[in-house]
């Protein structure tokens, strides 16, 4: 009578809610890893990226309209 088995039922008991666990925290990593790098535009290559990233530091002044050149033609390289 006292083998254990009670309401875990083995495998699809406890062990198979343990996989299912598992399971759904991969898939929500996953999920939130997608969510991180589709916040940068998807339709863009990362050459074009960069060029964005380079116009937004010319628009703020970061860079001079010199400097900006420079670093366009490095990029085109």
């Amino acid at each position: 009578m006292m083998n254990g088995g009670g309401m875990s039922g083995g495998f699809f008991g406890t062990g198979f809610i343990f996989i299912i666990l598992i399971l759904a925290i991969v898939a929500i990593g996953f999920w939130m890893m997608k969510g991180k790098n589709s916040e940068r535009s998807p339709n863009l290559t990362q050459q074009q990226h960069s060029f964005e990233l380079l116009k937004q530091r010319l628009a703020r002044g970061e860079i001079s309209e010199e400097e900006y050149d420079r670093l366009k033609r490095k990029m085109k390289d």
